[in-house]
């Protein structure tokens, strides 16, 4: 373990910069090949000592200046030179995350070269982790989907795999997910004070490596550049969302009330019409009486 960043047993107070925040997230499994394999070995329910290696083959590059637009939001793993993992920490609910990550693992299934053989097709395994409750209607703290047959729950591809965890849910967690420390991991992504963050890493080797990072990165004055970029960026995000939504349920309502007033319009030219042919039928019952007279 790197003892040299040990800072923050010592850190009191909020966590300016947590591993929500999507560069530092990255930042820290970038660099520490350690937690990497830590939360790989858990997310996947593989034994550390069956991990030979866990390379990132999309770096990023902190000197680089980030243009938010081209902002790479997944960690691209290869596992045991064999088995592609897309890792992803999702902060905002843009209500598209399904087709999303459905989209980025067809990608990375795609793999093969012209004229290759089918079966030489590698593993891929899209992991999300989510600050929001993806089904909110049925919540659940970490779930796995494969393509399967819908009568008999036949697996037809164990090669495809997609699984979401879910912050806002640990409480969820079951007993093979607190088994595999994946609920250990969780609060240490959700935490927000360093007091938190040294009650979940406390006598945890890997955990403890993870806290270091993140004190060091947050001491970093370029990581903390990238990631109050990064929250920038994610908040214009999320302030022109609801100022769309704020318009669309506008329009929605203005909409509504022109069809009300068409509706009222054709009412009342319903009613003149109507008043005109009781007019005319009260001069023809009136002329009728004059003629007879």
């Amino acid at each position: 373990m790197n003892n040299t960043y040990t800072g923050f047993w010592k850190a009191t107070g909020t966590i300016d910069y947590t591993f929500t925040n999507n560069f530092m997230f990255q930042m820290i499994l970038n660099k520490n090949n350690l937690v990497l394999k830590g939360l790989i070995s858990s997310l996947l329910h593989l034994p550390p000592e069956e991990i030979n290696s866990v390379i990132i083959e999309n770096p990023i590059e902190l000197a680089k200046e980030i243009d938010q637009k081209d902002f790479i939001l997944d960690i691209r793993i290869k596992l045991n030179n064999h088995t592609t993992i897309n890792l992803e920490m999702q902060v905002l609910n843009e209500y598209n995350w399904p087709d999303r990550s459905l989209s980025y693992l067809c990608r990375t299934f795609d793999q093969l070269c012209s004229g290759q053989d089918y079966s030489l097709t590698r593993p891929v395994i899209h992991i999300g982790i989510l600050d929001f409750t993806l089904f909110p209607q049925s919540p659940e703290f970490y779930a796995t989907y494969k393509l399967l047959n819908i009568k008999n729950h036949e697996v037809y591809n164990d090669k495809f795999i997609l699984s979401v965890l879910s912050l806002k849910q640990i409480k969820l967690a079951t007993e093979d997910d607190k088994a595999w420390q994946i609920d250990a991991w969780s609060k240490l992504f959700a935490a927000k004070t360093w007091r938190d963050i040294k009650m979940i890493a406390e006598n945890n080797e890997i955990l403890t490596s993870a806290a270091e990072s993140l004190y060091q990165y947050n001491s970093d004055w370029l990581v903390r550049e990238r990631c109050r970029a990064r929250e920038d960026y994610e908040r214009h995000e999320q302030y022109m969302r609801e100022k769309f939504a704020q318009n669309e349920a506008t329009i929605k309502e203005q909409a509504a009330a022109l069809k009300e007033q068409e509706a009222a319009l054709i009412n009342k030219d319903a009613v003149i019409e109507q008043q005109r042919k009781l007019l005319e039928e009260q001069e023809a019952i009136i002329n009728a009486f004059k003629g007879k007279n």
